[in-house]
């Protein structure tokens, strides 16, 4: 007898989440979202000057919350009517908003930190020939390269960032007793940017040096995305508000991490050398990018069950972005190895315990699980869950994506240990930009609620807001699946009831 042979059911190819953007023409619809995301663009811009203008950190927490969220606000009015928009016209509205934006870090002094007074310090230090990891700020045997406006003396000593060093001298430099925390493309940076300086330009060089790094990684991503993504993705990180006040009006030396990370996830894709060793001067910048590694390796690990990689082939793979990456940390700590007496990390394993993340019941840390776990299962249950993500990026990643594995390994940690700090969240800025995956914006946001509304409403903001962001990715990620099976035409049980039938 003749087997009966089953036609298979035709199953629509994927469709992409995003809606689809306008034709790419000039017609009177596109020419009216064009003004109305000029009019949102003017909008932010002016908002964004009067937020970093505003002294709020100390003196009105409630009015600077406000602020901030006003930013928020009419920046994701204003990324969403980008999406409204063809590629051609988007991306120079995204270029010429970025340098906007970023300029309005510069309107005014540091106002919610002062890291980069540090930065200045560290880059003197070197100028006059000496490690910065040998002396504290307080040091007197630096006392001759002391600055009148960043060691005040008398009545400026009653301002709220001023730290005592002597008898009637004070300095803007917070913890001044401790050495210097920075890795050494850091303190390289503080060199550069002290060697390029005017005289007397007090704390603006670290701004405009900020400034010109926040407008490169617009430009690095639109490069990488032009090529694997959608190049509109780039004014997540363009016209966020995080960007002028922490990378440009704090100046905090992030951006130099994120920038080099950018171009590190766009270019391990091709090159695997070249991507490790630009990992490695990201973390020699910043120490945090090391939690990208895991994103670069994305699917090394895949095919596992099927034998289709030998192990060698996964350790050529891995060895091909650590080696170099560890190489490059090496080497740039060696000139300060040889010029230091003492050791070149410095204030580093001080700073880890004093916020908190060998104690979980110090300043917030690991607010979500300590819910839900006693104060004592909070480290190990991180370190699980991080495992547990870890372990699927590097046998589910895109290899051609790695910054989607980047994301979920960065954004699971920021949910995990719920840092106070609201400038660690530049870099996952940067990786919603690469992603797409907007919804992970609300951990950036969640950091300003812990860092600076948390003064006005409680210790407890930061928990709330954390949660929050944590219901908005899992929403976000719902929602992407949802969409994702649909565009496919069915559902599990539906393909379990074919299955079956077949």
């Amino acid at each position: 007898m003749f087997r009966r042979t089953r036609t298979p059911l035709p199953i629509p190819a994927p469709a992409p989440v995003r809606t689809a953007a306008p034709a790419d023409g000039g017609g009177p619809s596109t020419v009216r979202r064009t003004v109305l995301v000029a009019v949102l663009l003017t909008a932010l811009t002016a908002v964004l000057v009067a937020t970093v203008r505003k002294d709020g950190y100390h003196r009105d927490p409630a009015g600077l919350s406000c602020w901030y969220a006003a930013a928020w606000l009419l920046f994701a009015a204003a990324a969403y009517a980008v999406w409204r928009l063809p590629v051609r016209r988007a991306v120079p509205l995204i270029l010429l908003g970025s340098v906007l934006v970023a300029a309005t870090g510069l309107v005014a002094g540091p106002r919610t930190s002062t890291d980069s007074y540090r930065y200045v310090w560290d880059g003197r230090v070197q100028a006059a020939g000496h490690s910065p990891y040998d002396y504290a700020p307080a040091d007197p045997a630096l006392v001759d390269l002391r600055e009148d406006w960043l060691f005040p003396r008398g009545p400026e000593c009653a301002g709220p960032d001023r730290a005592p060093v002597g008898a009637g001298v004070c300095t803007r430099i917070n913890r001044p007793q401790v050495h210097t925390i920075y890795p050494p493309l850091a303190e390289g940076w503080f060199l550069l940017v002290q060697s390029l300086s005017p005289a007397d330009a007090r704390h603006k060089p670290p701004q405009v040096g900020g400034a010109l790094l926040a407008v490169g990684v617009t430009g690095a991503l639109l490069l990488v995305l032009r090529r694997r993504g959608d190049p509109r993705s780039a004014v997540y990180w363009g016209w966020c508000p995080a960007v002028p006040v922490e990378a440009v009006n704090n100046a905090h030396a992030d951006v130099l991490a994120v920038l080099l990370s950018v171009l590190a996830l766009g270019v391990v894709v091709r090159h695997r050398l070249a991507g490790g060793a630009l990992f490695g001067l990201a973390i020699a910048a910043k120490m945090l990018p090391a939690v990208l590694l895991p994103g670069a390796l994305s699917g090394v690990l895949s095919g596992l069950r099927a034998g289709t990689r030998t192990w060698a082939d996964r350790l050529r793979r891995a060895a091909a972005v650590l080696l170099p990456a560890a190489a490059v940390v090496g080497l740039l700590y060696v000139p300060y190895v040889l010029l230091s007496r003492g050791s070149v990390f410095g204030f580093l394993g001080g700073y880890v315990k004093e916020e908190g993340y060998e104690d979980a019941s110090a300043k917030g840390r690991y607010a979500l699980l300590r819910l839900v776990l006693p104060d004592d299962w909070a480290l190990p249950a991180t370190l699980l869950v991080l495992a547990l993500v870890v372990g699927h990026v590097l046998w589910r990643g895109d290899p051609l994506r790695p910054w989607r594995g980047a994301l979920a390994v960065t954004g699971s940690a920021f949910l995990l240990l719920t840092p106070g700090y609201s400038w660690y969240a530049l870099l996952l800025v940067a990786l919603v930009a690469l992603d797409g995956r907007w919804e992970w914006l609300g951990v950036a946001v969640a950091g300003v609620a812990a860092y600076v509304s948390a003064r006005w409403l409680g210790g407890g903001t930061g928990t709330v807001a954390y949660a929050l962001a944590g219901a908005m990715v899992a929403a976000g990620w719902f929602a992407r699946g949802r969409a994702a099976r649909g565009a496919r035409g069915e559902w599990p049980l539906q393909r379990a009831r074919r299955a079956v039938a077949s």
